[in-house]
């Protein structure tokens, strides 16, 4: 398996988990007294969901079926993230201190692909979305710190 194709898994999962979340703490804020961080969530969403057809549709056109594979580490944040969500419910300020854990792992799964020997094509693609997971938890954590 190519250092592509592991990177590639790893980042579909941990953005199929930001989609989710994303979408699911957008869901919970909706009807709160913060109902405009709803709209900022869920667009971060769609960017993580955006981002993952990205990168599967790299990993087919190299061959890859990076979109039916998952880690153990995956399953297991995805299992920690639940207990979280569980623990948090609506409070809004809870909600953000999850979706800030969720994008710290995040940064830190991109920063791991990054130390790989990756493709030029896919490193450029991989560097750019970190950039801009970077700048989406910067503004979570901005979120955060208005409340």
């Amino acid at each position: 398996m190519s250092d592509d194709e592991k990177a590639a898994e790893e980042l579909v999962e941990t953005l199929r988990d930001g989609e989710r979340g994303f979408a699911e703490s957008a869901q919970k804020l909706r009807d709160s007294d913060h109902a405009e961080w709803a709209g900022i969530l869920q667009r971060l969403s769609e960017q993580r969901a955006e981002f993952r057809r990205e990168i599967v549709a790299l990993g087919h056109a190299y061959g890859d079926d990076v979109d039916e594979s998952g880690t153990a580490a995956a399953a297991l944040h995805r299992g920690w993230i639940a207990l979280k969500d569980a623990l948090t419910g609506d409070d809004a300020g809870a909600v953000l201190g999850a979706a800030v854990t969720g994008e710290n792992h995040a940064v830190s799964e991109y920063e791991k692909a990054l130390e790989k020997d990756l493709s030029a094509g896919f490193r450029e693609v991989v560097s750019r979305q970190h950039q801009a997971v970077v700048a989406a938890r910067d503004e979570v954590k901005a979120l955060q710190i208005a409340d």
